[in-house]
């Protein structure tokens, strides 16, 4: 599985992005897709998953303001963010689990200036 992640970029304190994430099959084989983000320095952390019936999860540092969701159709997971942080500034990820292995797309720079 190929994932393209994209949509990051520069944006101030308070406003919003949306990232993409598109993969090279059904996003249905997936058990779990998810957004991970590593800021410079500290480890990559998880963000939000949503899994294959659709139920969604969030770290507690963007619940309430990301939003995790899927188009099934263009094989597509989105991460809507508002009211973004100066903390929210990372590199994002996507990430696709099936069964038997674990996918990465390449990433995309958010950086939230304050």
């Amino acid at each position: 599985v190929q994932l393209q992640a994209s949509g990051g970029g520069l944006v101030q304190a308070g406003g919003s992005l949306r990232l993409s994430c598109a993969a090279s099959r059904n996003i249905l084989a997936a058990n779990v897709m998810g957004w991970y983000r590593q800021a410079p320095g500290k480890q990559r952390e998880l963000v939000a998953t949503i899994t294959k019936s659709g139920v969604t999860n969030y770290s507690d540092s963007v619940k309430g303001r990301f939003t995790v969701s899927r188009d099934i159709a263009k094989d597509t997971v989105y991460l809507q963010m508002n009211s973004l942080k100066p903390d929210d500034t990372a590199v994002y990820y996507c990430n696709a689990k099936l069964t038997f292995s674990n996918y990465w797309g390449q990433g995309t720079l958010v950086t939230v200036s304050s």
